[in-house]
């Protein structure tokens, strides 16, 4: 049995032994495991990021409990304690990412009973994952670990990115899409993002093209944080996906939560990064304005702005429930000059970017990261990136975490992006 095979299969049975109440067996099994690691430690003093330090809220350990997943973050601990080296903790976290990434999707599709908040609600994977990496982070085996890179891996696992293959069935077209975690939490702990609702809705997904072509669609979801995107999570999802062979994409697009009232297709992605002050999910700045845009750390060769090459006539076929248009705005220093100016029709030659159509914030970089490896690695397949409508409709009672109308536009967002999907042919 392959490695992936082994994990796959370890993932299984962590999700059937999570699925519902843990049983008398699998308790007796955890206890014995933690009196066999009798110098199995955590600190609880260990100094959380800002993104961990929210899950003092206690509304944060009710969306996890409401959305079922509350036995991931209780076992957690004691699986980690069973791990008796390197080695085996890497696949232990490896296992155990993939399995709450699988569980999040079986939810989102349907086939994973539990909790009272929709199914659509990708607010439950997101707390259940920034918990568990607060525990990660603060477990002390009594052997060394490299804790950065069991967090990269455990973030990995749990975003989709070890289980993103296409099934490579002849005449079958293969959609790769990516989606985003929440953000500007500090504003609004409640708030959700379709683009990550929708990533969970789609992997895995067979539809019917409307063309009639039978497509495959895999997923991944990005955090809102600008140091995993310096690290490469970007290029490690879409690079084995753009990769010659059978299995590789046909199409990718990168999808985020974008303008109120209506869906736009990104016309042009820009190289820089200007969104500050606007902070990302840990607090950090990208250290670019909109008088100084930077450039992303260890971002490779590229242009200054990347246009969109998906089907954006078929696609703009779309128009229910929200409108669809093609946004062509950029802002650029134009060449020559040294101050912003924004266009309504694209970049001119010989300018610097300071923002793509999605601005200049990790929605445009998402953009651009994907589309400037798709140039270098397979510049024939169409790519771009697709912005949603702001969720709305959050009760204006604090400590309601969801309501009728919130869930209804999560609903008919997320359906809308699976609508706009059907229509990439052309």
């Amino acid at each position: 049995m392959t490695t992936a095979r082994r994990r796959a299969a370890l993932a299984a049975t962590l999700i059937g032994a999570l699925a519902a109440t843990i049983t008398p067996a699998a308790t007796a099994t955890a206890g014995t495991a933690q009196q066999a690691r009798p110098h199995c430690r955590t600190v609880d003093s260990a100094q959380p990021d800002r993104e961990q330090a929210r899950t003092a809220d206690p509304r944060t350990a009710a969306l996890t409990e409401r959305g079922g997943f509350g036995d991931f973050v209780r076992r957690f601990p004691t699986a980690l304690c069973t791990a008796r080296t390197a080695e085996q903790a890497g696949r232990l976290v490896d296992a155990w990412g993939e399995a709450l990434w699988r569980a999040g999707v079986d939810r989102a599709q349907g086939r994973r009973p539990g909790g009272d908040l929709p199914a659509v609600d990708d607010r439950p994977l997101y707390w259940t994952r920034v918990a568990m990496a607060l525990q990660l982070g603060r477990w002390k085996p009594d052997f060394a670990v490299d804790a950065a890179v069991l967090r990269q891996r455990f973030e990995d696992a749990s975003r989709g990115l070890a289980d993103s293959g296409f099934g490579g069935r002849p005449g079958v077209r293969r959609i790769f899409v990516s989606g985003f975690d929440p953000f500007g939490l500090d504003a609004e702990l409640r708030r959700a993002n379709p683009s990550g609702s929708a990533a969970l809705q789609l992997d895995g997904r067979r539809i019917v093209l409307a063309d009639g072509t039978p497509a495959e669609i895999q997923t991944v979801l990005f955090p809102v944080r600008y140091g995993d995107f310096d690290r490469g999570i970007v290029e490690r999802a879409f690079a084995p996906r753009l990769a010659p062979g059978h299995r590789s994409a046909d199409l990718i697009t990168t999808v985020s939560q974008g303008y109120p009232g209506l869906f736009t297709l990104e016309a042009w992605a820009g190289r820089s990064r200007s969104a500050d002050p606007y902070p990302d999910n840990t607090g950090a700045l990208s250290g670019g304005t909109r008088e100084h845009p930077v450039t992303a750390p260890g971002l490779g060769p590229g242009a200054e702005f990347i246009a969109t090459s998906l089907p954006t006539g078929p696609m703009t076929a779309v128009q229910q429930p929200y409108p669809l248009k093609v946004n062509t705005t950029v802002t650029e220093i134009p060449a020559g000059a040294s101050g912003p100016v924004d266009r309504t029709d694209g970049p001119t030659p010989g300018s610097r970017a300071v923002a793509g159509g999605g601005g200049g914030y990790l929605s445009n970089e998402v953009a651009y990261r994907t589309n400037r490896l798709r140039l270098e690695l397979a510049p024939q397949l169409p790519g771009g990136h697709l912005h949603t409508p702001v969720l709305t409709g959050l009760p204006e009672q604090a400590e309601q975490l969801t309501g009728p109308e919130f869930e209804q536009n999560e609903a008919a967002i997320t359906a809308e992006i699976l609508d706009i999907l059907r229509h990439t042919v052309g």
